[in-house]
């Protein structure tokens, strides 16, 4: 999650946000707080960023 720059929001306070308005197959298990989200130079998300710190240390297989 990215915050606008005035707000006072931590992870418990997303999570009980969520637990009040979302279904249960809905809610994340976790919430992370980040000053930016990675872009590439056309301005799109890159998720393959986003998640290259949880497969350290992994090994990777698609099937």
């Amino acid at each position: 999650v990215v915050l606008k720059p005035d707000a006072k929001v931590d992870q418990v306070e997303l999570l009980t946000w969520c637990r009040e308005r979302l279904a249960g197959y809905k809610l994340p298990k976790s919430v992370e707080i980040v000053a930016e989200l990675p872009r590439n130079p056309t301005g799109k998300i890159l998720k393959r960023e986003l998640r290259k710190p949880y497969w350290e240390g992994r090994e990777r297989q698609v099937v």
